[in-house]
């Protein structure tokens, strides 16, 4: 399971998602859907905290390389 919650960042007036779980199977999917209504609405990339990511599965891994290449930032710590 995944959990996804949006914050309003005050950097530079832009969306945080802080993700918590394991971001694998279906939730990749969901991600993505949550990054794409982000653009849409903010129409700047989101800032992604994987600080509670337990686990991330090659389609979770590819995804984040992609949102990444698209402008999103990211933030983690530890092994992952």
């Amino acid at each position: 399971m995944l959990r996804i919650t949006e914050q309003r960042s005050s950097e530079a007036n832009s969306i945080a998602l802080t993700l918590e779980g394991r971001l694998f199977g279906p939730w990749v999917e969901e991600l993505n859907a949550c990054c794409q209504r982000l653009c849409l609405s903010q129409g700047s990339p989101a800032i992604i905290d994987l600080t509670g990511v337990t686990f991330i599965d090659a389609d979770g891994r590819a995804l984040l390389a992609r949102l990444w290449r698209e402008g999103a930032e990211l933030r983690a710590s530890g092994c992952l």
